[in-house]
């Protein structure tokens, strides 16, 4: 048993797992999962480049899991970066501050190995349960989404520049966003999909699975719950009717509504349409293609994926 602290660092969100992992046994046990909204690639998408206060912002936040991770004994670091950092120019400030906070090199990954570490992650507790399979994994960021295929491995994978901020700062600026904003979005994610049905197979579906903020902001609203509840959302089914109806209500809403919903995290409030917007269209895409009738929510994801390649 190893004590491992995997590091996600987004576009939005710079997230924690401290874990126990047995890899004799393929077993993973929570010790602590934190996440703050440090919002890193704030502007990236226009400007090329990571913002002095998002990078402040972000080695605020190491800092404090460095200290945590210290208290908790752990034995093995893993810290991964995706979207906003393969972007930016000045990528090695932000490689710099971390080394210096954690006192390991910061990986900036592509594409691909984010898409393998996120199906690997999410996927580890339904092949033990023999959840069906083929599965199309899907993973929608602040900067890009991954949509990986695979029954025990990954068979094909894209990461595409369609995220729940990229999208909200290149399109939906108004309270709540106008048809013709919305639109353009959706052209955007549209296209993007395009390029996804091109490279991984959408027919023979067995299980979608979505993952991350957005999917699972999506599905608190879809339950209704009064509060964020992970182990309700965890593994939950939900009707692909249902799902979409929470999309749209989402992002039909105001930031004032939005902020007001019980279970929302307060860094997701201006992003989280875009996001609803992004799991509709890879929802209607599936649909069309496998005739799926739900689709699964799952809190495993490219965290665990990275706790799992640490031991």
């Amino acid at each position: 048993m190893t004590r491992v602290a995997a590091f996600d660092c987004g576009t939005n969100s710079l997230r924690l797992l401290v874990a126990d992992v047995d890899p004799g046994r393929g077993t993973l046990t929570d010790v602590e999962r934190v996440m703050e909204v440090v919002r890193l690639g704030e502007g990236v998408d226009r400007t090329g480049r990571l913002a002095p206060q998002a990078l402040q912002r972000t080695f605020a936040v190491a800092d404090r899991y460095a200290e945590r991770c210290r208290e908790l004994g752990v034995e093995r670091m893993r810290f991964v970066a995706t979207s906003a950092s393969r972007d930016a120019d000045n990528r090695q400030d932000f490689v710099d501050g971390v080394r210096e906070r954690l006192g390991i090199e910061p990986e900036v990954i592509a594409g691909s190995e984010e898409a393998a570490l996120s199906f690997v992650g999410a996927t580890f507790e339904l092949l033990a349960d023999d959840v069906p399979n083929p599965f199309v994994v899907v993973d929608i960021g602040g900067g890009s989404t991954e949509v990986v295929r695979g029954e025990r491995a990954v068979e094909s994978a894209l990461s595409v520049d369609v995220g729940c901020v990229r999208l909200t700062e290149r399109h939906l600026h108004d309270d709540p966003p106008t048809e013709a904003q919305v639109e353009a979005a959706r052209g955007d994610i549209d296209r993007a999909l395009d390029r996804v049905a091109d490279c991984v197979a959408l027919q023979g579906v067995s299980t979608l699975v979505g993952l991350a903020g957005s999917v699972t902001t999506v599905a608190a609203e879809a339950l209704h719950l009064p509060g964020y509840d992970a182990g309700r959302i965890h593994r939950a089914r939900l009707g692909v009717d249902d799902v979409r109806a929470a999309c749209d209500r989402l992002l039909a809403m105001t930031r004032a509504e939005r902020a007001a919903l019980p279970f929302m995290h307060p860094g997701r409030v201006d992003v989280i349409g875009a996001g609803a917007l992004v799991w509709r269209r890879v929802i209607d895409r599936v649909q069309a293609e496998s005739g799926i009738t739900d689709v699964l929510v799952s809190e495993r994801d490219i965290l665990d994926g990275i706790a799992f390649s640490i031991a």
